[in-house]
């Protein structure tokens, strides 16, 4: 059974690593420490000008919740339009009610700029009222995948929920069910341990580098408060090359 192994990245550096350590797939975004916002598509063009690999880009504007003013939804769809044009094969999507259902009305002008581009449906499904009829409802919606944790912090402690889910794939033949969050090789072996029908995986893989700043004024901060602007976190070609060893090679 082929598995999937899709790496998210914010840089040309983090996706070169990916790419290199055996990913099938990325998920670009912009400031990944923010838990990602929508990628620059100049920084899709650099990387298309060196691979061919799939990407899908994440659309959020903003950190923060899922629910979204009518303005933020028309920029996102906007933006799926350019990044499209940019070489993108695919996007990852999501918004919520005020009650925490998936607001299917709100994310009709993202799957239409979309164009029948590939969809993922992102860790919204995480915070939502009902997960499972999250995911039924992403399946109506015609998206192929869905990014959970199992609606837990980390994607160990959401097992139950993530065989739910699929098991509901299976059953329906529903959207691909992207296990994601504290995904590394160990974990992907754990996982397919309890459940073998597991097929896709999430990670970053990140790791830190020292910034080559010698010069450092620390008590004047760029960004939030206590935000480490003195390491830069980039994809690590190790971590991604033994995930993929372990999808390869796990029975």
């Amino acid at each position: 059974m082929a598995r999937l192994l899709e790496v998210c990245v914010d840089s040309l550096a983090s996706a070169r690593a990916a790419i290199a350590g055996g990913a099938d797939r990325l998920e670009l975004c912009g400031a990944l420490a923010l838990g990602g916002l929508t990628p620059y598509a100049a920084l899709l063009e650099q990387i298309r000008e060196e691979s061919d690999i799939p990407i899908r880009c994440l659309m959020r504007p903003r950190a923060g919740d899922f629910l979204y003013e009518k303005e933020e939804i028309q920029l996102m769809a906007r933006q799926i339009r350019t990044l499209k044009r940019a070489g993108a094969d695919g996007f990852v999507i999501g918004c919520l009610t005020p009650g925490g259902e998936l607001d299917t009305e709100a994310m009709k002008p993202l799957t239409d700029a979309a164009e029948g581009s590939g969809l993922t449906l992102h860790r919204c499904i995480d915070v939502s009222r009902d997960p499972l009829k999250t995911y039924r409802d992403a399946m109506a919606l015609g998206i192929d995948t869905v990014l959970t944790s199992g609606a837990a912090s980390g994607c160990m402690g959401g097992l139950p929920l993530i065989r739910q889910l699929l098991a509901q794939r299976d059953e329906w033949g529903g959207p691909e069910v992207l296990i994601g969050a504290g995904v590394k090789a160990p974990v992907i072996s754990a996982i397919l341990d309890q459940c073998p029908n597991a097929r896709a995986f999430h990670m970053s893989g990140k790791t830190e580098i020292e910034s080559g700043m010698v010069f450092r004024r620390a008590e004047v901060p760029m960004g939030l408060p206590g935000l480490d602007e003195w390491h830069i976190q980039q994809t690590s070609f190790e971590a991604v090359r033994a995930a993929r060893t372990v999808l390869d090679h796990h029975s």
